[in-house]
């Protein structure tokens, strides 16, 4: 058993981070996202008019690096909604001590609105989503309008194709999605953190609070699976509109959850070795938590290889299409790495007990995750920027882009990725780093497993 608390053990007022501990960390993430936004912002719009049609440009290559960025940070947090809406419907209460981390990495999400407002523009899109430049190329539909009669008689190779998915790719519902995803789930998370927060300034608390939020996360599982599912498909998988395939959000929502974890655990293990969290969590938490990302890492794997068996044998050219651009070149290379690194490297290790329980361990594994998910979207987003982006040499599209891409990449990704940090850690200072009052405090603080 790892170690016996009492109640005398607990602050009364619960721990928080040290006032002016984060500030600079926070101010320089703050800037560097400020700045990166600035930049980007001229890079996607300025000079990048509406000409309804992709083109190989600054503005269309960087359209694609901001996808990649926004798609990697966006399933951060879209995990930490899972785990936190799940550990209120299962009614957990090993998790309790790590509650209110799951808290503040979903309250990240609403806030990925703002780095998913350049996709609302259509001379972003044009880049993105050849379904919409097709749309919009009719006459008389303009930036919002339906083109469904126009696809019902038009002549196009694909015209009819996009005809028979009207009803969900068009233009109003596809920006009504995009509106629905962010203040719907998000203010789903403002509301539970809510909750939380109440009853740690309670003088009296009960039960009340938990009930509550184990009842409406049952419906907000709902809206949780409606957000990742197609929250993925209008932004990613849309970009080709051809492609098809029934495992495409399962695929998504694994990622989600496996690195949402992940994140989960390497706060906590820096929180720890800064001297919080000693009396409520244990190595017990860290073994459960590491079992719960071996258990993703598999259930990543199985998805993963289900689509593309399932795509493999039924062989359907609108199907196929996505895995032979993947396949093509050094793509390959990737996509053989990612089968290897994202399943087989993490499983040999996750798979030992021991290593779960120990800190120094478990931090290089989980940035080791993150590599490898940034891998995962990175070949989902990529490749669909076309052979012309590419090196081009005698076995066709190549793994390296040129190098204008690679910097264009790393633009996005510091400055999503330090957006990101900066509402996270500013998350942690403003409330305690653990439900204080709950009920079930002392129950998850002395878990043995």
């Amino acid at each position: 058993m790892g170690h016996f608390i009492t109640s005398k053990d607990i602050p009364a007022d619960g721990e928080h981070i040290a006032k002016g501990k984060l500030a600079k960390p926070i101010m320089v993430c703050g800037i560097v996202a400020l700045v990166g936004i600035i930049v980007s912002i001229c890079l996607l719009l300025l000079n990048n008019p509406y000409k309804g049609e992709a083109a190989d440009t600054v503005a269309g290559r960087y359209a694609y690096s901001w996808l990649f960025a926004f798609a990697f940070f966006v399933s951060l947090t879209l995990g930490g909604c899972f785990w936190l809406l799940l550990h209120h419907v299962s009614n957990s209460g090993w998790g309790v001590s790590v509650r209110r981390l799951m808290e503040h990495l979903a309250c990240v999400f609403p806030w990925m609105g703002i780095i998913a407002i350049p996709f609302l523009f259509p001379s972003v899109q044009q880049h993105l989503f050849e379904w919409m430049n097709i749309h919009r190329g009719f006459d008389g539909v303009g930036m919002y309008g339906s083109a469904k009669d126009a696809l019902h008689h038009g002549h196009g190779q694909f015209d009819h194709l996009l005809y028979a998915k009207h009803f969900y790719m068009n233009l109003p519902f596809w920006l009504g999605r995009m509106v629905f995803y962010f203040v719907g789930l998000g203010g789903a998370m403002y509301y539970l953190r809510k909750l939380s927060v109440d009853q740690d300034n309670d003088p009296n608390p009960d039960s009340s609070r938990l009930k509550k939020a184990r009842r409406r996360s049952s419906w907000m599982l709902i809206i949780f699976a409606l957000t990742a599912t197609f929250l993925a498909f209008d932004l990613i998988k849309a970009l080709d509109y051809k492609w098809f395939s029934t495992m495409y959000g399962v695929a998504f929502f694994a990622g989600c959850v496996l690195n949402g974890m992940a994140l989960l655990i390497l706060t906590t293990i820096v929180l720890r070795r800064a001297g919080y969290m000693q009396q409520i969590m244990s190595p017990e938490h860290h073994h459960i938590m590491g079992k719960l990302t071996f258990a993703f890492v598999v259930f990543w794997a199985y998805v993963s290889f289900s689509q593309f068996f399932l795509i493999w044998y039924a062989n359907i050219t609108e199907e196929t299409s996505y895995f032979i651009l993947r396949n093509t070149g050094n793509w390959n290379i990737a996509s053989i790495a990612l089968v290897f690194g994202h399943f087989a490297l993490p499983f040999l290790f996750l798979i030992r007990s021991d290593v779960k329980k120990k800190p120094g361990l478990m931090i290089p594994i989980t940035i080791y995750l993150f590599i490898l998910h940034a891998l995962d979207h990175y070949i989902m987003v990529a490749p669909e920027r076309g052979p012309s982006l590419t090196i081009n040499g005698e076995h066709g599209a190549q793994l390296m882009p040129t190098g204008s891409v690679i910097w264009l990449d790393l633009l996005a990704f510091i400055t999503v990725g330090s957006f990101f940090a900066f509402f996270y850690l500013r998350s942690l200072t403003k409330t305690s780093l653990y439900p204080n009052r709950d009920p079930r405090i002392l129950e998850s603080a002395n878990l043995f497993n």
